[in-house]
């Protein structure tokens, strides 16, 4: 129905996304009441609002917090909810060209969020285009815009203080042909005492990663003493750099989103496993993690005893993050906990770890209850027959372990914008959307947003 108009604005849809693309628009959480997630954020809001005002869209800047682009009239609200951070990204990544800078290769565009979540909310925006410049509807549409979707999810905890809550929606920040179970997701921090013979431990590095990031660089960086083994050697995947008394260990992995920590390699695994070869530890702690399984990514040893799978998937563990102040060890850990297993069990696992650690720390730093629609739920069929007839396909709905704005708000899917049998690339080094599909996933949203609004 819509497929004309949107071939039509295919060159204006890449251009778009390129624009946005070179916004480095990394949630900042410690920026100013003018400007909550920092200027990027709040000049990237800005400038799709100015957008959407050209285009005849309704507009509102919400307290820089968020903000939303609207058409049509009516009681009911038909929410397509986004976002517009993105996690952090560098060319010493190993990213083929400047993650900020985006390029075409291949039909393919990369760049830092063309898939997670700038392509997709751009293919929303341009198929509500393609509606309001066609037909009539008969409930109002909101393309909501969220600032802090890859930290803390501020900017939407805001927008449900103050503003009006869809009825109906989705969430095109996940897989097609569509979602209806997102796994439970928990991040915990560990904190004790740690040690290594012969040196002092000066610095622990993991360069900001992100909590929800399979890191892919950590170092430490120790002050040798007189008895200090110098007998040590690089490995493929561990650089030294050696002064009179210092040594830097770099370890280096390959990033991958938190919720497929099987996509990636883990630099503070292999930096572990390092130092517990060729090191001697004060205590045993940081040997006995490892050991008991708590850098393992899916069902970690030492929770053996209790279920960890459903139909949603099994659970998996993303060690994110290592800091080292005052002498203590600070782990951070991100789990992606199936939808049928109560988060406190599992946070119940990692304080038992207590009794083995009299001085252990164990905080719970944040949650997200899982998200479950029936497969037979109006809008889970709705949507996932929309794609299967515009892609010729017989998709069924699927389980994911990511965690999308769609578990912020009830009767809202999780809806694309990776395709069946796609490698997932959000958070990925070289991230980048086909312009095949996101041509088509703008005809395919245009098709949604208009029979829900209908």
């Amino acid at each position: 129905m819509f497929d004309e108009t949107i071939e039509n604005s295919k060159n204006e849809i890449i251009n778009t996304l390129c624009e946005l693309i070179k916004f480095p628009s990394v949630s900042d959480e410690s920026g100013t009441s003018q400007y909550p997630f920092g200027e990027e954020c709040n000049n990237i809001l800005n400038y799709v609002l100015e957008l959407g005002n050209s285009m005849g869209f309704k507009t509102k800047n919400i307290d820089a917090y968020c903000g939303y682009i609207e058409f049509g009239e009516g009681e009911e609200l038909v929410g397509i909810i986004g976002h517009l951070d993105v996690v952090p990204a560098n060319i010493e990544d190993g990213w083929t060209t400047p993650p900020f800078t985006p390029s075409i290769r291949d039909n393919k565009l990369f760049g830092r969020g063309s898939i997670d979540d700038k392509g997709p909310v751009v293919s929303a925006l341009y198929a509500m285009k393609a509606i309001k410049d066609s037909l009539s509807v008969s409930k109002r549409v909101r393309l909501i815009l969220g600032l802090n979707e890859e930290k803390s999810w501020k900017c939407i905890n805001y927008y449900k203080r103050h503003e009006e809550h869809p009825t109906i929606g989705f969430s095109p920040d996940a897989n097609f042909p569509g979602i209806y179970a997102e796994k439970g997701i928990m991040s915990i921090q560990l904190k004790n005492k740690f040690e290594i013979k012969d040196y002092t431990i000066l610095e622990i590095n993991c360069k900001n990663n992100a909590i929800n990031v399979v890191p892919k660089y950590c170092s430490i960086k120790l002050k040798k003493n007189y008895t200090a083994n110098s007998n040590l050697k690089e490995t493929e995947n561990i650089k030294l750099t050696e002064s009179d008394d210092t040594l830097l260990i770099e370890a280096f992995g390959i990033s991958a989103h938190s919720a497929h920590p099987e996509l990636g390699k883990n630099s503070i695994k292999i930096l572990v496993e390092y130092l517990i070869n060729n090191f001697e530890f004060t205590d045993s702690y940081l040997k006995t993690l490892y050991e008991i399984g708590l850098f393992d990514i899916e069902s970690p040893r030492f929770m053996s005893n209790t279920k960890l799978e459903d139909e949603s998937g099994i659970l998996t563990s993303n060690v994110a993050i290592l800091e080292y102040i005052n002498n203590e060890l600070i782990i951070y850990i991100n789990l992606r906990v199936p939808v049928s297993i109560a988060l406190d069990e599992i946070f119940f696992k990692y304080t038992n770890l207590k009794s083995t650690f009299s001085n252990l720390d164990v905080q719970k730093l944040g949650i997200q209850e899982p998200l479950f629609v029936e497969k037979d739920n109006y809008l889970v069929k709705t949507l996932v027959d929309i794609f299967n007839k515009k892609t010729n396909s017989s998709s069924l709905p699927i389980a994911i372990g990511g965690g999308t704005y769609a578990r912020a708000f009830p009767n809202c899917i999780s809806y694309g914008a990776t395709m069946p049998g796609d490698k997932d690339m959000c958070h990925q080094v070289d991230e980048f959307i086909e312009i095949d599909k996101l041509i088509l996933s703008t005809k395919i949203y245009a098709d949604a947003i208009y029979e829900l609004s209908k």
